[in-house]
């Protein structure tokens, strides 16, 4: 066999590349296996994924809940889930001296607090099991051969009996995936936080509050809506609600140009008629104690300051002293708080894209392509991608897997 002539070639050398060629040679140690990464570095998402702690995956064990996580993909994933999941994960990283830990949101760590761990457990699999590590080798074009696959890099051509493309979302090989009559859905922001200039959380970046959010299309119509932990930040509002709504609303943002309204509930899902009667019990149980000093409902101290003074309440007001007018802006305030998105923020190490190649062309028993056998899909490449918390690398982990198993089997049936 030429030196440049492969068993097998996975296009990419991330999260997904890595875990599909060392899967593969393990179960099929005869085959020769190389690896095609277009930079000088391997698993640069990983690195700084989970800032710098690598969110393995997430502790969800079961295959339709863990599904439900995904606004592109859900009914797809569910019977790969069946074949190789969290479970599976953690199973794989211990047998390898990988220990994994649980934290109180479910999101899973290795106990190294570390993704040099994950990285140095991958390159220790690859240089163990003989894996050809290719760097510097961007893909320039893909031919289809009789029985094989050309692969052209600035440097060489390599031919191979099949293919993994595990590139994540990268426009240009796209490109080549298109021009192989693959259908690519146009790639929008999945995961990102809302851009808002408001004088109401300009001085309460940190501050961190349970909320229900609803989100408003030009003609006051909810389109979205959420719930969990909200952030403030320098830039505007992040958190678990703020990601939930931008994975499962990318598209419907895109479409509104990220400029919307809206309406946060700081009390999760109290209405403003039940919020305005604890109120006016507030009023006679505690009549001399100052309104804005003493925070209500579990509110942030500096929350409920700014959400007081936006009520029109002044900071020595006492209960006893408050008009019913502005108790009543008060529960507005508390339940219905209106603000203007303009534009988004993504974080790039957590940046994730909805879109690439459409689900329908795809074997999701064997992640194979329905158009050309040979061919087969990893990761993020394909129109697949979920929320935050570690549900991205599960679909890489789950993904790799079921390839390497059908293309071992393939190969050595």
């Amino acid at each position: 066999m030429d030196t440049n002539t492969f068993d097998v070639i996975v296009i990419g050398g991330g999260a997904a590349g890595f875990f599909a060629a060392i899967n593969l040679k393990t179960k099929a140690p005869n085959l020769k296996i190389a690896i095609l990464e277009r930079g000088s570095q391997v698993l640069a998402k990983v690195k700084i994924s989970g800032g710098g702690r690598c969110n393995v995956t997430h502790a969800e064990f079961m295959p339709r809940a863990l599904s439900k996580n995904y606004p592109r993909g859900e009914k797809e994933l569910l019977g790969p889930f069946h074949t190789f999941m969290t479970s599976d994960t953690l199973a794989w990283f211990e047998e390898r001296g990988v220990h994994i830990k649980m934290e109180e949101d479910g999101r899973m760590f290795p106990v190294s607090n570390t993704s040099q761990t994950i990285i140095d457990c991958f390159l220790n699999e690859i240089y163990g099991l003989g894996v050809a590590l290719l760097k510097e080798q961007p893909v320039k074009e893909i031919h289809k051969l009789d029985n094989s696959w050309s692969i052209t890099t600035p440097k060489e051509t390599f031919l191979s009996k099949k293919i993994v493309v595990a590139t994540g979302s990268n426009p240009k090989i796209w490109n080549i995936l298109s021009a192989l009559n693959h259908t690519i859905v146009a790639p929008v922001a999945s995961l990102f936080t809302f851009n808002i200039k408001d004088q109401r959380i300009l001085d309460l970046p940190g501050v961190s509050s349970q909320v229900g959010i609803q989100v408003m299309d030009q003609k006051a119509k909810v389109v979205l809506q959420s719930q969990g932990p909200l952030l403030i930040t320098h830039w505007g509002m992040s958190g678990p609600a703020i990601l939930k709504l931008s994975a499962w609303g990318a598209r419907i943002l895109e479409a509104l140009n990220y400029n919307f309204t809206i309406v946060v509930n700081w009390l999760i899902d109290h209405n403003q008629e039940d919020v305005l009667l604890d109120l006016l019990k507030l009023k006679l149980t505690y009549p001399k104690q100052t309104i804005a000093k003493y925070p209500q409902f579990d509110i942030p101290r500096r929350l409920w300051q700014s959400i007081v003074n936006t009520s029109g309440i002044t900071p020595k007001e006492i209960w006893a002293d408050i008009p019913k007018n502005k108790l009543k802006n008060l529960a507005q305030q508390l339940t219905q708080s209106y603000f203007e998105v303009s534009g988004k923020s993504t974080f790039k190490e957590e940046f994730v894209t909805a879109g690439g190649v459409a689900l329908e062309e795809i074997n999701f028993k064997t992640f194979e392509s329905k158009i050309h056998p040979t061919l087969y899909f990893a990761g993020e490449v394909i129109n697949v991608d979920a929320i935050t918390g570690g549900f991205n690398f599960q679909n890489a982990w789950t993904s790799s897997y079921i390839v390497s198993k059908a293309i071992s089997q393939s190969l050595q049936e």
